[in-house]
């Protein structure tokens, strides 16, 4: 079986200063990753490194068994769909939504050219599966911040992406507008022609219950990486993020609590792992 993904022994260092550090990573068939970290950990660095904005100080990333550096790295891109909030600001805000898309075949924002009239057909097709043919006309400045996600999904799925990556797709979002995006993408990942995605956050409520994997990040390392029951667990997050918390698990949605730690009376006992009360020592 051909990996869609493979990093190995990724170390990127600019001066002095490591930003990753020897990072594995598998990507399967069939299989939907989240990458999860605090700010620092290293997660922005990987996807530039993915997506070829960013040089390895060593290691390699292969892309369906074409490796970077020995394969045309332009056309692996293409293989490879984008969807961030900094591609916002790229768009002319008169820019209708279908032409959006449409530039999402040749990869380049604020496209000069209108496209073939397959191309537009493709394009429409696009928005009606993600939801938004209504607004194929609608100029760019007059969507909200979900409606432009959902466009920038489209416009990363008409290259036919293997991979699709979701940096943070969720920031700008209000609680109601957040969630209706997270139930589409669930349906995304559902679908059977669906890419493998990678979804890039911060916050575990926005892993939805069709993603299978995590990759968890801490200062440019792997933490664990593999199932999200095997990696999502209490210990393991309150070491990325270096802080007590605490997993619950809800009807497959998950809600991470900070737990304070909280610092005992002077002269009251300690209690030690196992329930067992210790008095406190006199000097």
């Amino acid at each position: 079986m051909t990996l869609i993904l493979e990093v190995s022994k990724l170390r990127v260092t600019r001066g002095r200063t490591p930003i990753l550090r020897g990072v594995d990573w598998r990507v399967r068939p069939g299989e939907h990753w989240v990458i999860l970290g605090a700010n620092g950990s290293g997660k922005t660095s990987l996807l530039k490194s993915l997506t070829g904005f960013l040089s390895p100080t060593s290691g390699e990333i292969s892309l369906l068994g074409k490796t970077y550096g020995a394969s045309d790295w332009r056309a692996l891109r293409l293989k490879i769909g984008m969807v961030t909030t900094s591609f916002t600001a790229a768009v002319p805000p008169a820019e209708v939504a279908l032409d959006t898309v449409v530039s999402g075949k040749y990869a380049q924002l604020d496209l000069w050219h209108a496209g073939t009239r397959a191309d537009r057909i493709a394009a429409k097709k696009l928005l009606r599966f993600v939801g938004l043919a209504r607004i194929a006309g609608r100029e760019w400045a007059y969507l909200s911040q979900g409606e432009r996600q959902r466009v920038l999904i489209a416009r990363a799925l008409m290259a036919r992406p293997q991979l699709l990556i979701l940096d943070e797709p969720c920031a700008g979002l209000d609680p109601v507008a957040r969630e209706k995006f997270l139930q589409f993408v669930n349906q995304l990942a559902r679908h059977r022609r669906a890419p493998a995605l990678v979804l890039v956050t911060h916050h575990v409520e926005e892993i939805m219950p069709r993603f299978s994997h995590v990759l968890l990040l801490r200062a440019g390392r792997v933490l664990a990486a593999g199932t999200r029951r095997a990696v999502l667990t209490s210990a393991n997050l309150s070491a990325a993020f270096n802080a007590p918390l605490r997993l619950d698990r809800t009807r497959g949605r998950l809600r991470l609590e900070f737990v304070p730690v909280a610092r005992p009376r002077r002269g009251a006992p300690r209690v030690r792992p196992g329930g067992r009360k210790v008095r406190p020592s006199r000097s």
